[in-house]
């Protein structure tokens, strides 16, 4: 088998875990406490991932230079699907006083208004700050959504000149792709598996739902 089948193989295990995932929610009756738990579990899942591939591109030279402090990826728009963003609010919910609720709507809100009247390519394009970071790092990192979690990059100054200049041609974060490929996928799966059992399931951008309360 070469490489390119097997990484379809991988990936068509990825998103069957996630289907599995998902499907799972509903046996015995469907609750939000369940759908909450299997996110977790789901995110639990592609991290441990992310560390064991760390581990494997690190022996070949390379190495992920995402860390705690580095956000210039946090000032672009991030989409992110409807049960993420509600497992996202009930993170925000329970681990923050009604104050630093209030902030974060409010940055929420600061944001949609500036990207809500710009055209496709101004808004990816874009660069503001996510209403939920500070001090260059994510307050509810436990909760970030899957694009979050997967957008690795192995050269910080690539994305430091996409963050300068991201309408440059050659302004490309040096992004890993499978783990970007791997957890798309679970996350497809899990996505199908709520619509299989009647869920409406819809993309918005992270400050289109922190808004909402």
């Amino acid at each position: 088998m070469n490489s390119l089948q097997n990484t379809d193989k991988l990936l068509k295990a990825f998103y069957s875990d996630g289907f599995t995932l998902g499907m799972e929610i509903f046996t015995n009756g469907f609750h939000q406490k369940k759908l909450f738990e299997s996110i977790r579990q789901m995110h639990e899942s592609v991290d441990g991932f992310i560390l064991s591939f760390d581990a494997f591109v690190s022996q070949n030279g390379k190495k992920i230079h995402c860390k705690k402090g580095c956000s210039w990826c946090c000032h672009q728009p991030v989409f992110a699907l409807s049960y993420e963003l509600e497992y996202l609010n009930d993170f925000v919910t329970r681990n923050f006083d009604r104050q630093k609720q209030k902030e974060i709507r409010k940055r929420a809100k600061d944001k949609k208004q500036k990207l809500d009247s710009l055209s496709e390519k101004e808004l990816l394009n874009s660069k503001v700050p996510c209403p939920l970071l500070e001090n260059g790092s994510c307050s509810a990192y436990e909760a970030r959504p899957m694009a979050c979690r997967i957008y690795l990059s192995t050269n910080v100054k690539t994305c430091l000149d996409f963050y300068q200049r991201p309408e440059h041609k050659n302004s490309i974060p040096a992004l890993l792709d499978f783990p970007m490929r791997a957890g798309r996928m679970m996350n497809e799966g899990f996505k199908s598996a709520l619509k299989t059992n009647g869920m409406k399931v819809e993309e918005f951008r992270i400050e289109e739902k922190l808004d909402e309360k």
